[in-house]
């Protein structure tokens, strides 16, 4: 069974809050202790509420809780800012986050849309004519897309082959005789050798 998505908001309710808040918190403390178990790395933290009178921290001692605070006001003001952010600060980080992620996946549909009406077309399901401006100005760019990736695979593939030529020399021994092929167009009956040595010799 799927998990409801927690809304993001204040909890008008008291009692909900309250419980939130009670299992949260355990949750705080639990993590700051397997991390600081793990990977041993010095942790701090210090919980207010108004449902204690007294600050809940961790760690409980009181030696870890000072060389811990001490280390951090040791730290120059730049680095201790330099990733601080408040609530709206961190929600616009999100915000922008998921836009991103939005346009990305936007883009990607369109591109696929593109591909779909590209087949059609070459399958001739779909005419050109009856595209809109701005869907031939896709259907352009997915097709540049692909001219410009077959361009790239051919470059590469008359780069091995030339490499491959120039590695291997031919002995002056052998003969030149190859045989040549020719047909007319739509006809496979038709092949006959083309001897070069025998042009050679008339």
């Amino acid at each position: 069974m799927t998990r409801n998505r927690v809304k993001m908001a204040y909890i008008e309710n008291e009692t909900s809050r309250k419980a939130t808040f009670r299992k949260r918190k355990g949750g705080i403390m639990k993590k700051a202790l397997e991390l600081s178990t793990l990977c041993d790395v010095p942790i701090a933290v210090i919980v207010q509420s108004e449902y204690n009178s007294v600050p809940e921290v961790f760690p409980p001692s009181r030696q870890a809780m000072g060389n811990v605070v001490a280390r951090w006001d040791s730290l120059p003001l730049v680095d201790k800012t330099k990733k601080m952010m408040n609530q709206e600060q961190f929600i616009q980080q999100r915000i922008t986050k998921a836009t991103e992620s939005c346009k990305k996946v936007a883009k990607e549909n369109k591109e696929l849309a593109m591909k779909e009406v590209m087949y059609d077309c070459l399958r001739g399901d779909t005419a050109p004519c009856d595209l809109g401006e701005d869907e031939l100005r896709d259907l352009g760019g997915v097709i540049d897309q692909y001219i410009k990736g077959l361009n790239r695979r051919i470059q590469v593939l008359m780069r091995d082959h030339a490499s491959s030529s120039t590695s291997v020399v031919p002995d002056a021994d052998v003969a030149t005789s190859v045989a040549m092929p020719t047909a007319e167009m739509g006809s496979s009956s038709n092949v006959k050798d083309f001897d070069l040595n025998q042009t050679q010799s008339e």
